[in-house]
């Protein structure tokens, strides 16, 4: 049984809808992720091809894919990551806005693939958290639309309101703080 977030009351005038605040927020952002594609190595190609009409990634209101770390809450790592790359994945990471989300595209990013060498990071989560893991080599379209409706789900149940206000506390706080060390 699917649990529901929205009631309706024919009584009131205006057909008024009632829900939570967390349901609305998350409904928004699970149906406007905008991915950063990290494209590294082959697994790019395929992340490529899910933005193609054979498979259609449009359909999950993801399809402007963002070049620029500040207008993406999504970043897809999609192959190999070097050591030598991988201060600049966690850069661009830090640079994206709150909330953002990570999926590990590929046996390459999730676990260092069949590189087991001096040069290759063993797995992207060792310097940047990540939401989503895809398997394969390279992994299908079809995997990567799979992992884009499981990120969809786990946005739709995080607690946006409480994490909300908790975030913008933590801003006063910083900016206090800031104002007292000037004094």
């Amino acid at each position: 049984m699917q649990k529901t977030n929205v009631a309706y009351d024919s009584k009131v005038e205006g057909e008024v809808i009632v829900t939570q605040a967390d349901a609305v927020i998350n409904w928004i952002r699970k149906h406007s992720v905008w991915p950063m594609p990290m494209g590294l190595a082959c697994c790019a190609i395929e992340l490529m091809a899910a933005g193609g009409s054979r498979f259609d990634i449009s359909r999950f209101g993801m399809e402007v894919m963002r070049f620029s770390p500040r207008q993406a809450d999504c970043m897809i790592v999609a192959g190999t990551v070097t050591y030598k790359m991988a201060e600049v994945v966690r850069r661009i990471y830090e640079q994206m806005a709150e909330p953002k989300w990570v999926v590990a595209m590929g046996a390459c990013a999730s676990t260092g693939g069949m590189y087991r060498s001096y040069a290759t990071l063993q797995g992207v989560d060792r310097i940047i958290p990540v939401d989503v893991y895809i398997s394969g080599c390279p992994p299908r379209p079809e995997a990567l639309l799979d992992a884009m409706i499981k990120l969809q789900d786990k946005i739709g149940r995080e607690r946006s309101v409480k994490n909300l206000t908790e975030r913008n506390a933590k801003t006063a706080d910083a900016k206090l703080a800031g104002a007292g060390k000037e004094s």
